[in-house]
């Protein structure tokens, strides 16, 4: 399910899935640079990740046509297995993109994540969302190739 809305403080969206995996193992993930580096297109090596509010990441990623990206970010908040706010830093922009990542327990062996995120325009939105969506995708199947 997707969401998308404009407020008064730029664009946003809200991405849902359900995943066939315990919570624990969804934050594992997003939360471990070398499980985040498989299923999120990085470059080997590349991540490295200090998850606690204030602390940073770093990523080189790869894009489908081959091409790579470096990004940088901070962590604003950390809830262990519930809530991950995570900034990225832009280029030309004084403050991050903010993504928030929220999980919820359906059952033993089920997950709901929520993806958000508020751009600044609608272009913006559309692009993150994309990217959202892909990285939502490429959690789903390697969750599955875990199991």
């Amino acid at each position: 399910m997707t969401t998308e809305q404009r407020t008064a403080k730029g664009f946003s969206y809200t991405l849902e899935r359900t995943l066939e995996a315990p919570v624990a193992a969804v934050w594992s993930a997003w939360t471990t640079a070398e499980s985040y580096a498989q299923w999120a297109h990085a470059v080997p090596g590349s991540v490295e990740m200090d998850v606690r509010p204030g602390g940073t990441w770093k990523a080189t990623m790869v894009t489908p046509d081959g091409g790579q990206f470096p990004l940088t970010g901070s962590y604003s908040e950390v809830d262990e297995n519930r809530r991950l706010v995570v900034g990225m830093d832009v280029p030309g922009k004084n403050e991050p993109a903010v993504m928030t990542v929220e999980l919820a327990e359906q059952s033993a062996h089920q997950s709901r994540i929520v993806v958000a995120q508020t751009c600044d325009t609608a272009g913006e939105r559309d692009l993150a969302e994309q990217g959202a969506t892909m990285l939502l995708g490429s959690l789903t199947a390697f969750l599955k190739s875990a199991n």
